[in-house]
Parts: C-alpha cells; sequence; structure tokens
C-alpha cells in the first residue's frame, strides 16, 4: 500500500495523541506538531496513519499516537469545565432521562431553586424531557435520571476538545469511550 501525503496538516481530523512518558493522557496536539516533537526527539512515535509528512529529503509518516520521552508533572487537582460541549461528551450525546438523542442541558435541581451549576448537577436531556421536567425536581415531574451525574475523568475533556477517538487511541484513554465516533478521514 502507498502512503498517501498529508494535504492539510491543521484540517480538525489530522490530530494526535500526546502521552505522558508513563502513557497517561496529556492532550491533543496537530499531526505537525507531534511530528516536530518526534523529529526534535522530544516524544516517540506509536502508532501511524497511513498517510506521511514529506519534505526535500525526508519522509515521516502521520503520528497518531506519541509518547513524550521525559516525564511531565501534571496537577492533580485538574477539574474538567462544565459546558455544552463537555456535558454532552460525558452523558454520550444522549438524554439522560428517555436515552433519546440529546438537545438541551438541564439542571437536576434547578437554578431557580438554588441548585448550582456542576457536574453533579448537569445533565443532557431531549427538548421533549426538558419541557416536561420544566422547572421542577425530576420526582416532582415524575421522571427519572438513568445515571447519577459525576464529574468526568480528564479523558472526556481530550475527547471533547477533538469530537472523537481514533481507533489508536482507544487504548490509552481507557473504557467508556464506546459512544464516541470515531474521526474521519
Amino acid at each position: 500500500m502507498v502512503p498517501v501525503p498529508v494535504r492539510s496538516p491543521m484540517s480538525p481530523s489530522r490530530r494526535a495523541l500526546v502521552l505522558n512518558a508513563t502513557f497517561e493522557p496529556l492532550g491533543i496536539v496537530s499531526s505537525r506538531r507531534a511530528v516536530l516533537l518526534v523529529l526534535g526527539t522530544k516524544a516517540e512515535l506509536l502508532h501511524t496513519t497511513d498517510r506521511v509528512f514529506r519534505a526535500e529529503r525526508v519522509t515521516v509518516p502521520e503520528p497518531s499516537v506519541v509518547r513524550l520521552v521525559r516525564y511531565v508533572h501534571i496537577p492533580r487537582q485538574y477539574r474538567v469545565a462544565v459546558n455544552r460541549r463537555t456535558v454532552f461528551a460525558r452523558d454520550g450525546s444522549r438524554c439522560q432521562y428517555c436515552g433519546a438523542a440529546a438537545e438541551n442541558l438541564d439542571h437536576v435541581i434547578p437554578r431557580s431553586k438554588g441548585g448550582p451549576h456542576t457536574w453533579e448537577n448537569v445533565v443532557a436531556a431531549c427538548r421533549w424531557c426538558n419541557t416536561r421536567k420544566e422547572d421542577r425536581l425530576p420526582h416532582e415531574a415524575g421522571m427519572v435520571l438513568r445515571a447519577t451525574p459525576v464529574a468526568p475523568h480528564h479523558r472526556v475533556q481530550l475527547l471533547a476538545s477533538c469530537g472523537g477517538a481514533s481507533d489508536d487511541w482507544r487504548t490509552y484513554l481507557g473504557g467508556g469511550i464506546d459512544h464516541f465516533e470515531p474521526l474521519t478521514a
């Protein structure tokens, strides 16, 4: 099979997962940045795509996953921001009341009743369930949550920031990502 050259390294699907030296996911960078990390011997290439970067004297496969050579310390009190994109990523874009495709965010305890805007109080909801629940608690509207909302792990933020996970990334990101669509070329 002949490798396909990379035409637009900055397109959204041209991303690479960056792992710490301990194989923990750190972030997602453009594949161009990943190539520079590999060429600068700051990272090693773990997985590649079928595309290549070409220069006058060198041809480099497009990275999909790279691992840093040196360990980078990251603070553990990192908390993922609560926003539409990350809540939809956590809930798999499904309504947490009926399981239909989600369109809105819903506060389990409404803000008008003192409910905070936190991971434990915000869920994805379809338009019908959000309208039905209105400004009430779920039990007052006769509704039950499918799962208890909790703060996600760091890997959900990674997936939310890129819109999906490639198959090469699944090993390093851990479980709970089956509902994400793989990136397309």
